[in-house]
């Protein structure tokens, strides 16, 4: 008779927090380049990757990202892009993957949105039979490109509605609080959007609450500068927030200094919805599965408080509850 097989090292689990732009893998990037006849700093992927490893703070990883993606042109692009994400989400045992796109960035280098977004959902609307992960994809706004231009590219993509759930606000944070997108934000809302933001990673905690009062978000994308305000705690935990963590990305960018000093474990001591992503992962040490290791290691998360941050995740999707249902027996069993 042969050995049971040994369950997973890290829970099956959704991921909410993650750019598709961000998991442009330094061999890919070289070969868009090729097919394009872009220029790049260096045609070898070792060298692109050790780039990827010198960020002081986030507009200096924004500096490389957005200059990396200048490689993405066409509908076949964006297809191989989201296709390799998944082939590495099923491999860290996603089931459920809510993926940010910055059409904005695509745009302002000539690329037709109809690409970008036909592109994208070929693949992620396909991910359930290709890949057995349930995928949904969410259109954010660049904030540092202001509220106008914002209302500017959801307009334009609403021809397209069917393809995207929710919208969501990322880019660089300080100088640009959520109040700017109020307009933009009640607009999806009227569409029956989702709505998610980025807040309180570089921000305070009065950016997370405004994402709260103003933009009438559902999840907070990082959220960790939220745990400097005992009252605001207090609030994400009544009314069962999600928080969409990516600790990996957190030190990378000099949000904490080292993973030992993150506020995880405060986040589930405190009885938050905190969940673990990936974020950017080709620039930030792993994919989700590898987050989930690393807060096992250097946080000393035990199997039990693995599995809870991997039910928050499937509890704070926007699938069906009969697909959370599956997915949160799923974990129960690889909780054993």
């Amino acid at each position: 008779m042969s050995a049971p097989t040994p369950p997973a090292p890290t829970p099956p689990a959704a991921e909410l927090h993650l750019h598709v732009e961000g998991t442009i893998e330094a061999e890919l990037l070289v070969r868009l380049a090729e097919r394009h006849d872009l220029p790049l700093p260096s045609r070898d992927p070792a060298v692109l990757r050790a780039r990827y490893a010198h960020f002081t703070d986030l507009q200096s990883f924004l500096d490389v990202y957005y200059a990396n993606l200048a490689v993405l042109r066409t509908e076949e692009d964006f297809h191989e892009l989201a296709t390799g994400y998944l082939d590495r989400a099923r491999a860290a045992g996603v089931r459920r993957a809510e993926v940010f796109f910055d059409p904005q960035t695509h745009v302002d280098h000539g690329v037709p949105l109809e690409a970008v977004i036909r592109g994208l959902s070929s693949a992620f609307e396909a991910a359930e039979e290709t890949h057995g992960v349930s995928a949904a994809m969410i259109l954010c706004f660049l904030r540092d490109l202001g509220p106008e231009a914002a209302e500017e590219i959801l307009r334009a993509a609403l021809p397209f509605r069917e393809h995207f759930i929710g919208v969501g606000l990322d880019s660089a944070e300080v100088g640009y609080p959520p109040s700017l997108f109020t307009r933009v934000y009640a607009m999806a809302a009227a569409e029956g959007l989702h709505r998610v933001a980025h807040a309180g990673e570089e921000g305070g905690p009065d950016y997370v609450r405004e994402a709260l009062d103003l933009l009438h978000v559902e999840r907070v994308d990082h959220g960790i500068r939220a745990m400097e305000d005992p009252e605001l705690v207090a609030r994400l935990r009544e009314e069962r927030i999600p928080l969409t963590v990516c600790p990996l990305s957190n030190v990378s960018l000099r949000a904490v200094d080292t993973l030992a000093e993150h506020p995880l474990p405060r986040m589930l001591d405190e009885g938050l919805v905190a969940t673990v992503n990936s974020d950017d992962p080709a620039y930030f040490g792993g994919y989700v599965d590898a987050n989930y290791r690393a807060v096992e290691r250097d946080l000393g998360l035990d199997r039990a408080g693995l599995a809870r941050l991997a039910r928050n995740s499937v509890d704070a999707t926007f699938a069906p509850e009969e697909d959370k249902r599956r997915w949160r027996a799923e974990v129960d069993a690889w909780a054993g």
